[in-house]
C-alpha cells in the first residue's frame, strides 16, 4: 500500500492546475459539441455478481479545442434494474455518477513545429482525472483517479488519439452488509494503454465509428489483501446521424448501437467471477448542441 496523505495531497494540486487550464481554455475555444445521450443495454454485469443486469445511462459529455490543444469532459448517470441493488435486500436498483476529465496539449500548436512520423500526425501530452460515487448493496464505489502521460494523433480521417498514461488511483468503499467504511486507499500506481476515436465511413450510407479501448496493468492488492488483474475495457459505437429525417442541422441527432466488452471490471480477477467480464450491446441515442 502507498501513503495516502501524500498522494492526496497531490491530487488536490493537480486537480486544482487541471481546472485552472480547462477554464482558461474553456474561454478561448475555437469548437466545441456538447451532447446528451441514452443508451439501454440488459447484459451489463458486475464484480461478484452472477446476474445480467439492465441499464439505463443518461450522459452529458463536452468536447472542445483551443489555440494549444482541446478539453472532454463526460459525466455518466448510471441506473442499474433490481438485480444490482442499491443496499442488501433492497428491490430498488443501484445508482452511479462517474465523471471523466482530460486535457490534451498538442505540441505542435505550442511550438509551431511539425512531429509528424510514419502514421502519426503530432505528439501531445494528456492529464486528467476519473471520478464515481455509487450505491449499491456491496461496494458502494467512490473511485477517485489522475492520469497523465504522451498523446499521439494518429492521421485518419476524423481523430484516433491512443496515449500511455500513468494512473494514480484510490478508493474509499463502504460495506452495506457488514457496516464497514474502509480508509481512502491508494492502489500501486499502474499504467493505461488507450485510445480514442471518431472515424467517418460510408457504406451506401455516412456513418461513424467512436469509442474508446483501455488496457490497463494489474495495481498491486486491493484495500482487502486480494490480488488485481489487468484490466480490457472495449466501448465501440456505429452510429448514423439522423438529422435530416427530422428536419434539424446536420449532427443534431444521432441514433446507433454499442458494444462493450470489459474484462477483470475494476481489476477484479474473473476466476470464478462471472460478472467480473461484462459482454454488453446496447442502443444509444444521442443530441449534440
Amino acid at each position: 500500500m502507498e501513503p495516502v496523505m501524500p498522494h492526496l495531497v497531490r491530487r488536490t494540486a493537480a486537480l486544482s492546475a487541471l481546472a485552472l487550464v480547462a477554464t482558461c481554455s474553456a474561454q478561448a475555444a475555437d469548437w466545441s459539441d456538447t451532447s446528451l445521450s441514452y443508451r439501454y443495454g440488459t447484459k451489463f454485469a458486475e464484480p461478484f455478481n452472477n446476474n445480467d443486469i439492465t441499464k439505463n445511462i443518461v450522459n452529458l459529455s463536452s468536447v472542445s479545442g483551443y489555440k494549444y490543444g482541446k478539453n472532454f469532459f463526460s459525466v455518466d448517470l448510471l441506473m442499474s434494474s433490481e438485480k444490482d441493488p442499491s443496499a442488501a435486500g433492497s428491490s430498488v436498483g443501484a445508482h452511479e455518477a462517474y465523471a471523466v476529465y482530460r486535457h490534451t496539449l498538442d505540441f505542435g500548436k505550442i511550438t509551431g513545429n511539425s512531429y509528424a512520423f510514419g502514421p502519426v500526425r503530432g505528439l501531445g501530452f494528456t492529464g486528467g482525472f476519473d471520478y464515481n460515487s455509487k450505491t449499491d448493496a456491496g461496494y458502494n464505489s467512490k473511485k477517485r483517479m489522475l492520469v497523465a502521460g504522451p498523446t499521439l494523433f494518429i492521421d485518419v480521417p476524423g481523430f484516433l488519439d491512443v496515449s500511455l498514461l500513468a494512473l494514480w488511483e484510490s478508493n474509499a468503499p463502504y460495506s452495506t452488509f457488514t457496516k464497514t467504511a474502509t480508509p481512502r486507499y491508494a492502489y500501486k500506481t499502474h499504467a493505461m494503454l488507450t485510445a480514442a476515436w471518431g472515424i467517418p465511413f460510408n457504406v451506401g450510407i455516412p456513418l461513424e465509428f467512436n469509442g474508446f479501448a483501455n488496457f490497463i496493468t494489474a495495481k498491486g492488492t486491493n484495500e482487502f489483501g486480494g490480488g488485481t488483474a489487468p484490466e480490457t475495457n472495449i466501448d465501440a459505437q456505429v452510429m448514423y446521424d439522423i438529422s435530416s429525417l427530422v428536419g434539424t442541422p446536420k449532427n443534431t441527432f444521432k441514433v446507433g448501437v454499442e458494444y462493450q466488452y470489459w474484462k477483470n471490471k475494476f481489476g477484479n480477477p474473473d476466476r470464478n467471477n462471472p460478472g467480473a467480464t461484462a459482454k454488453t450491446p446496447m442502443v444509444r441515442a444521442e443530441y449534440h448542441f
